[in-house]
């Protein structure tokens, strides 16, 4: 599978996320039928910083930690983000991580 079909593969699903809401690396991954590429899914996140209508915000890790903060401008970009969205962040770390929790469709 060539890397920029995957990386648009990962935006689709990213774009779905409700607004409110975050999902995982590994869920998008598990999505997409290739459950140990969530790594790549990160790259994926990482390589959109100039689209707007993916909202990388919303893809964190499976503990809920905003692990892809960084790649935002500004330090604390990604959380004002989020809690723009009424998610509530202390410390890098959503808090009610499975009540925001949104769980992406299975590709068929």
């Amino acid at each position: 599978m060539a890397e920029d079909n995957f990386f648009e593969r990962v935006y689709a699903i990213a774009r779905q996320i409700p607004y409110g809401k975050v999902t995982s690396y590994g869920a998008i991954a598990k999505a997409l039928g290739t459950a140990r590429s969530a790594r790549m899914v990160g790259w994926a996140m990482n390589a959109c910083h100039n689209m707007d209508d993916v909202p990388a915000h919303r893809v964190v890790n499976r503990k809920g930690l905003l692990t892809g903060k960084h790649h935002f401008d500004g330090t604390h970009l990604m959380q004002q983000l989020l809690e723009s969205e009424g998610i509530k962040v202390i410390d890098n770390q959503i808090i009610d991580f499975e009540k925001h929790f949104w769980q992406p469709e299975i590709e068929l």
